[in-house]
């Protein structure tokens, strides 16, 4: 069943919440500890016969952070819920925990570049061969399988050129081969898409960007069912160690408490500033999915319930060096690789050229990822129509 609006209410400000058990404190508390004691023998050997669930070390388990767990596992409709110390941490431990040498991955085309490195570079030392596909071509996708397919990744939206797959058809078609599934569901947060909810297996974050929302916290998530979650926490979680700590796990838990006012605020906001520039002539295409223009219109409106604040711009620009005055004219987007906090960013493609011993990319120059953050979406539009006059 989808999360109401209601259990949202309940999940991000009392769920876990055990305050009796902490001096009645409305806030979290954080158990900044490496160790936890034995007071018996038999205590020692029934925490390590549990130790997914019990506390024995932080590497593997902490009371902070499993408040976290429970909020996100429950807005996520999944069963449990690992938190890790980067999304790249999650994604590569999500992946990782499904396939061995001989095995293949699907991938939708052109995903987030940590997750391409890992299929392309450091999987294929392993034996893990993968393949690329189109993500809006169901087709495409399913011949992409292969007798040795193991696991189809998906990223629905895609972070820079906004792309979506048709999730309930992606499970279907991964479980007809007996395949597992796993997305990148960081652009809409479990407020806006649930994945789990449509047939997805496991449902990965970066809780860098909206779940933590003040810019201040790296992480990373992965939810799916207890199952699958105890075989990524008995090797890749407790092997590789890319744990999340006890104060970031609690700030992560203080930026839920504003998710859906955030969330709601950079929806509307780029959205508005989406159609405005829509309308300028210096415009030549905007990537947004709630946009009637936007290729897969009707898809987002089926699986998603708002888009928060990403989507990309194409202007009318002949050269990276027109591109360049414009950017630079630009006050009060700041230049950034990352989004979801509470300022607006701009991730501009020029600046990947002319980089010393960088091959050009191969995406336009003319191709600007924006963010739209808490700010006055007229005062960000003015700022980006005085920069238009550089064009």
């Amino acid at each position: 069943m989808n999360t109401t609006d209601q259990d949202i209410n309940y999940i991000l400000n009392h769920l876990g919440e055990e305050r009796s058990l902490y001096y009645q404190a409305v806030a979290p508390p954080i158990m900044q500890t490496s160790n936890f004691v034995f007071p018996t023998l038999a205590d020692f050997r029934q925490r390590f016969a549990h130790e997914y669930d019990a506390h024995v070390y932080t590497r593997g388990n902490n009371p902070t952070v499993a408040i976290l767990r429970q909020k996100l596992a429950a807005l996520e409709g999944t069963e449990d819920c690992l938190v890790f110390g980067s999304g790249s941490a999650a994604i590569s431990a999500a992946v990782m925990s499904q396939v061995a040498a001989g095995d293949h991955v699907v991938c939708v085309a052109s995903p987030y570049s940590w997750t391409k490195h890992l299929l392309t570079a450091y999987l294929p030392r392993f034996g893990v061969a993968a393949t690329f596909a189109d993500g809006a071509d169901l087709e495409a996708l399913a011949a992409a399988f292969q007798p040795n397919t193991r696991l189809l990744y998906l990223e629905s939206p895609n972070s820079l050129m906004l792309g979506l797959q048709d999730l309930e058809a992606c499970a279907a078609l991964a479980r007809s081969r007996g395949a597992i599934t796993a997305i990148d569901n960081s652009y809409c947060t479990p407020l806006y898409q649930q994945p789990h909810q449509l047939g997805i297996d496991l449902v990965i974050h970066s809780a860098t960007k909206y779940l933590n929302g003040h810019s201040d916290v790296v992480a990373g998530v992965v939810c799916g069912s207890r199952a699958l979650l105890e075989n990524i926490f008995a090797n890749e979680y407790m092997t590789l160690g890319a744990i999340i700590s006890p104060h970031d796990a609690a700030l992560i838990l203080r930026g839920l408490r504003t998710l859906p006012l955030r969330l709601a605020r950079s929806n509307d906001s780029a959205l508005q500033i989406a159609r405005r520039l829509e309308q300028h002539p210096k415009v030549e295409q905007v990537l947004h999915p709630l946009l009637p223009s936007f290729p897969q219109y009707e898809l987002a409106g089926r699986q998603m319930r708002g888009a928060g604040g990403l989507f990309s711009v194409y202007f009318r620009a002949d050269t990276p060096e027109q591109m360049e005055r414009f950017i630079g004219r630009v006050k009060y987007f700041l230049m950034a690789v990352s989004w979801g906090g509470h300022e607006s960013l701009m991730l501009p493609m020029a600046g990947f050229y002319n980089i010393p011993g960088r091959p050009v990319p191969g995406i336009s120059f003319r191709l600007v990822r924006f963010y739209i953050g808490l700010e006055d979406p007229d005062w960000l539009m003015a700022d980006l129509e005085q920069a238009l006059e550089a064009l």
